[in-house]
């Protein structure tokens, strides 16, 4: 018979095997959607390809589209993870270039579950430092270096239209994306606000979506190339337009 403590240090083990498997999930679900499309991607395929079990995949997701949305969100909180540290570094974000070859995503500090909140380029909060100008810029300057990395367009493009036939997904990521990221805008600007630097009764929703609206219209629809420079154009028109008068 196996002792309490040799028993128990099968456990952190058995742990450390099914966040393994998860991790292999998410970057074969991510990798499919890059090489072959949505629609090419299957359950079956996303398995072999992470190297486990159907029955595995199904225990912890009902679809392929629940496991795209979690492969996502996992990944988007490691760019949010990534962008603070490069704030707090100082470090400036650099004009977009050509797109490359997808890389694989790194390894995040705390693995999350299919059922963990999304943290999604979700940190404490937006950046504040007394120019609400260059904070907005900076934010998004780096929702555009985003949009534009083919680690990210594809799976955001999957499941854009696969949110907009399938109500329940497109639901969730509303929730558990676009929705936090939108009241992390909204505190900002309710701060600037506060400071007497924009008008006392502006609507705070509206201007955000003004600032995030025509940013993502020009990279779903592909109007016009997505820059910094569009990015700073937007925070300065829609900064005039709120401003005391």
């Amino acid at each position: 018979m196996p002792t309490p403590k040799a028993a128990s240090s099968r456990t952190p083990d058995a742990t450390r095997r099914s966040e393994r498997s998860r991790r292999a999930i998410y970057d074969a679900a991510l990798a499919l959607v890059v090489e072959v499309g949505y629609a090419r991607t299957t359950v079956e395929g996303i398995a072999s390809r992470a190297g486990v079990g159907k029955q595995t995949i199904y225990r912890w997701w009902p679809s392929k589209s629940a496991v795209l949305l979690d492969a996502y969100l996992d990944l988007t909180g490691q760019a949010g993870q990534e962008a603070q540290a490069g704030r707090e570094g100082g470090e400036e974000p650099t004009e977009p270039t050509e797109p490359t070859e997808p890389t694989e995503p790194t390894e995040p500090t705390e693995p999350a579950g299919p059922t963990a909140p999304a943290g999604p380029t979700a940190p404490a909060g937006l950046p504040d430092t007394g120019d609400l100008a260059a904070d907005l810029k900076a934010v998004l300057r780096a929702t555009v270096d985003e949009l534009n990395d083919p680690r990210f367009e594809a799976p955001t493009r999957a499941l854009t239209a696969e949110g907009v036939i399938d109500p329940e997904l497109g639901a969730r990521f509303v929730e558990r994306l676009l929705e936090p990221q939108l009241r992390l805008y909204v505190r900002r600007l309710a701060a600037a606000r506060d400071a007497g630097l924009l008008r006392p009764g502006a609507d705070l929703r509206v201007a955000v979506e003004l600032l995030v609206g025509p940013l993502t219209h020009r990279w779903l629809m592909r109007t016009r190339p997505l820059t910094h420079a569009y990015a700073d154009e937007l925070v300065d028109h829609v900064l005039q337009g709120i401003a005391p008068r």
